[in-house]
């Protein structure tokens, strides 16, 4: 099968977000100039640059209150900081909770049950229990074509990781088990790793 995205597929949904799987989740945490907290999932999300640590998610929706765009970037916007919070299977069901269309005064911690902690290089809160959290400062947000489509790319200026999850020296994945993001309503999560040694230059 082959398809042209102007033309449509003919399929019952979309293959797009299923054929570039697995994604990893950015749970992205921001903070409003009026001291709003807000909480939501990203899958278009990755880290994107070593020195300096950089990432990026795209949100690719809009809320009416939100003049095209949805709380996270709107309020990226306003104060130029987030923090990407790492999702565990544990967390899947409070996750889930977070990506609702809430309105702009709902805190999604408070909403699912999730506790918070405050990060150490921005004014922001965190998932105080996930396995690995990252403070960022925005660097740019790209307009992107389409209606609603952004990529906001952020310097890395802090990072937390859960005592558990670091076991002689290596940050083990295996400990929390990363939540992935599939096409469609699906999910995934890793359980089994293996290595390969790139070869010699």
């Amino acid at each position: 099968m082959f398809y042209r995205p102007e033309d449509g597929h003919g399929l019952p949904h979309n293959p797009f977000n299923a054929i570039v799987t697995p994604r990893p989740i950015g749970w992205i945490a921001t903070r409003g100039t009026d001291g709003q907290d807000n909480l939501a999932p990203y899958s278009f999300f990755n880290a994107v640059a070593y020195v300096p640590p950089q990432v990026m998610f795209s949100s690719t929706s809009a809320k009416p209150d939100r003049e095209g765009t949805k709380d996270s970037v709107a309020n990226i916007r306003e104060t130029g900081v987030f923090c990407v919070n790492i999702v565990e299977y544990a967390m899947r069901d409070a996750m889930n909770r977070t990506s609702g269309p809430w309105e702009r005064d709902v805190d999604e911690f408070d909403l699912a049950g999730i506790e918070k902690a405050e990060c150490r290089t921005i004014p922001c809160s965190r998932v105080a229990g996930a396995p690995a959290n990252l403070e960022c400062r925005l660097t740019r947000i790209v307009e992107l074509p389409g209606a609603a489509n952004f990529a906001v790319f952020g310097e890395v200026t802090g990072v937390h990781m859960r005592d558990d999850c670091l076991k002689d020296g290596i940050f083990d994945v295996l400990s929390y088990q990363p939540l992935t993001r599939l096409g469609y309503r699906d999910y995934s999560r890793i359980t089994e790793l293996f290595s390969l040694n790139r070869p010699a230059e």
